[in-house]
């Protein structure tokens, strides 16, 4: 399992945001479609009607969150064990019937600005065309599958979103 930009990628399954667990809300990247996980929910959205995928409210690294990532930090120490649940970011996903606002929590407390417009790039990639879809995931979950070290530090992350933006695109 890894972290690589907005993505989960567990063994050969890619998430946006945590891999939920039990009941936590999520979102499955599959390649019949986008599905809504968690309790009780499992809506699917195939990609032929998939107009446009986006994240909104994701925790970015800047200074501000730095100290407000630190105050957290100390606040839950003092606490005697109470611990706060991660962020959570909003899933867009358009189709011709409109937009639908999915709830997934984050898989990092803070993302820098380039692994966040790099994810962003990607979920636009994913909605260019079926072919351009496939290989993108296919790449994505065999990559995941063959990962074993845990998420790769911040350059090789974004060097992944880069080649996985560039997969299925005609040069």
């Amino acid at each position: 399992m890894a972290m690589v930009g907005l993505f989960w990628i567990a063994e050969g399954d890619v998430y946006v945001g945590a891999k939920p667990s039990g009941h936590a809300p999520g979102v499955r990247l599959t390649p019949e479609g986008v599905v809504s996980l968690g309790d009780g929910s499992s809506d699917l959205w195939p990609w032929d009607e998939v107009r446009g995928l986006t994240v909104e409210d994701v925790p970015l690294k800047n200074l501000k969150r730095r100290i407000s990532v630190m105050v957290d930090m100390v606040l839950t120490v003092t606490s005697f064990g109470e611990t706060d649940a991660p962020p959570m970011m909003s899933v867009l996903v358009e189709t011709a019937d409109g937009t639908t606002d999915l709830t997934v929590y984050a898989a990092a407390s803070s993302y820098s600005q380039e692994e966040y417009d790099l994810s962003l790039s990607l979920l636009s990639h994913l909605t260019a065309g079926e072919a351009t879809l496939r290989a993108t995931l296919a790449a994505m979950a065999q990559w995941g599958r063959a990962q074993e070290d845990g998420s790769p530090r911040a350059a090789e992350r974004e060097g992944l979103l880069r080649e996985w933006v560039g997969v299925g695109t005609l040069s």
